[in-house]
């Protein structure tokens, strides 16, 4: 027999399998405040609000001291700046979120860079210092953490070279996590851009996903300390039909069956662009469907936060409608991750458009 890797969680086996348990429990999810400073750009901009420090902490206190956030949401994934700040009144995040039963993620990629050889296409970058950096938030209260790579459809994309490379990363990444204490989330994101229908997204997505699959077994990880954070199988932003939330259901758990193992114990989806109300409606329609060996849940950014940060709009006197607007929004993905919502949540507001062409963050 060729040998073979060892299992890169070592002594955190135990703790890793609890924790990724935890995260994707039933009738739980994720909430994704893990924007960098560039992107809540973009946020506060459409609210009129200057991109300050304070104003960045003063939201993510509105975030994560909503009342009962923890009975609809499992862990919260933060941007480095954020897991070192606290509230107003000096409580540290991480105690805040750790009262509220939320298990504390941080985003540990370093953004994205050309890979030469292709036609302009982009991987992410991290790893030189990830086992320092791991380690440190670790000690700070980090459980988990999160590594975007994503992927665009279009003419000879995404090449083989970069569905090889990027898949290489989301492994090394996921097994310096696991050594280090730390959850990994694998987020291979197939992007919304393009004029392509869903059955051409469901091949491309099944090999990207088969592809990193195979490289987190050649690389030693743990599959059941573990958690995947794909894109549900959509039609492409350009393409004439829009897919039912059954065919977006069929497709992505087809896709899901025929690559990720059973011992994964959680699927995260990312939004991916789709309205409030899609991403919840869509999950709603994927939990329907019965025989599914994993927790099927959410990780949603801008899908938890876009009515929330505008009904705030940086004004304290908005706060508590603001938390309002959040745990409505996070209580019917908690339904939705049980197949049980029954639709309407957040009202038109919910409805709005939240694609970003080559959305990067």
């Amino acid at each position: 027999m060729a040998n073979l890797p060892f299992n890169a969680a070592g002594n955190f086996t135990n703790e890793l399998v609890v924790n990724a348990r935890k995260i994707a429990s039933p009738g739980r999810g994720i909430l994704a405040a893990d924007e960098s400073t560039g992107t809540i750009q973009k946020r506060f901009e459409a609210i009129k609000l200057e991109n300050t420090e304070e104003n960045r902490r003063a939201y993510r206190e509105l975030l994560f001291s909503t009342p009962h956030l923890g009975n609809y949401i499992s862990g919260a994934i933060l941007y480095e700046e954020t897991l070192y700040q606290k509230t107003k009144d000096g409580k540290p995040f991480t105690q805040l979120l750790q009262e509220q039963g939320v298990i504390i993620g941080i985003k540990v990629d370093k953004g994205l860079k050309t890979v030469p050889g292709t036609d302009g296409e982009m991987a992410v970058q991290g790893l030189t210092d990830l086992d320092v950096r791991t380690k440190k938030y670790y000690e700070a209260g980090a459980r988990f953490a999160k590594w975007r790579a994503a992927y665009t459809i279009g003419p000879n994309k995404p090449s083989e070279l970069l569905v090889l490379e990027q898949a290489w990363g989301l492994a090394r990444y996921a097994a310096i996590c696991q050594a280090n204490g730390l959850v990994p989330i694998v987020e291979p994101e197939v992007l919304m851009d393009g004029p392509h229908d869903i059955e051409y997204c469901a091949r491309v997505t099944e090999h990207i996903l088969a592809t990193v699959v195979k490289a987190l077994h050649d690389n030693g990880v743990f599959l059941e300390g573990a958690l995947i954070k794909p894109n549900m199988i959509l039609q492409g932003s350009e393409y004439e039909k829009k897919a039912t939330p059954h065919e977006i259901a069929s497709y992505t758990v087809r896709t899901l069956k025929r690559t990720i193992p059973s011992a994964i114990p959680g699927i995260m989806f990312l939004s991916g662009g789709q309205t409030e109300e899609e991403a919840t409606i869509n999950l709603d329609a994927i939990n329907k469907i019965e025989g599914k060996p994993w927790q099927l849940s959410f990780s949603y950014g801008r899908a938890l936060q876009n009515s929330c940060i505008k009904t705030w709009s940086g004004k304290e006197e908005n706060v508590q409608k603001a938390q309002e607007v959040l745990i409505n929004r996070a209580k019917a993905n908690s339904e939705a991750q049980l197949g049980k919502y029954a639709g309407g949540a957040g009202g038109g507001a919910a409805s709005q458009s939240l694609f970003e062409k080559n959305y990067v963050y």
